[in-house]
C-alpha cells in the first residue's frame, strides 16, 4: 500500500457515491465500521445504519473533491487519510468538511473501518 493507493481508495468511494446506490457505497465499509457522518447526528455502527444514512445522503447527488490529504500507512493492514474535502450537490450547493478515514485490509479488499466527516465550523 502506498500513499497514492490510499488516495485512490477515496476515489473509489467517491465513484460509489456517483452510482447513487446505497448498497454500493455501504459495500465500501467493513462489516464493523463506524461512520460519523457530515449531515446526521446519529453515529452509524453497522452496515444497516450506514446504508440508512446513504439512502438519504445520495438523494442529494453528492460528489467530493479532496482539498487537503494527509495519508499515513500504519501497517500492512491499516492506513489513514485525513484532511479537508468539498462536496457539491445536484442542486448546486456545496459543503466543505473535515474528514478522516481509517482503512483496513480484509479478505474482500481494503475497506473503511472508521469514517468521520464534519462540516467546517467557521464556514
Amino acid at each position: 500500500m502506498t500513499k497514492d493507493d490510499v488516495i485512490a481508495l477515496f476515489e473509489e468511494w467517491n465513484g460509489a457515491l456517483a452510482t447513487l446506490d446505497p448498497d454500493t457505497v455501504t459495500a465500501m465499509y467493513a462489516a464493523d465500521a463506524v461512520l460519523l457522518p457530515t449531515v446526521s447526528n446519529q453515529v452509524r455502527h453497522n452496515h444497516g445504519e450506514i446504508r440508512d444514512y446513504f439512502v438519504n445522503f445520495l438523494q442529494k447527488a453528492p460528489q467530493g473533491v479532496i482539498n487537503e490529504s494527509n495519508v499515513h500507512i500504519l501497517s500492512d493492514s491499516h492506513a489513514t487519510n485525513s484532511g479537508v474535502y468539498t462536496f457539491t450537490f445536484g442542486d448546486g450547493s456545496a459543503v466543505t468538511a473535515r474528514f478522516s478515514y481509517l482503512y483496513v485490509a480484509t479478505e474482500a479488499g481494503w475497506k473503511i473501518l472508521q469514517h468521520h466527516s464534519s462540516a467546517m465550523p467557521e464556514g
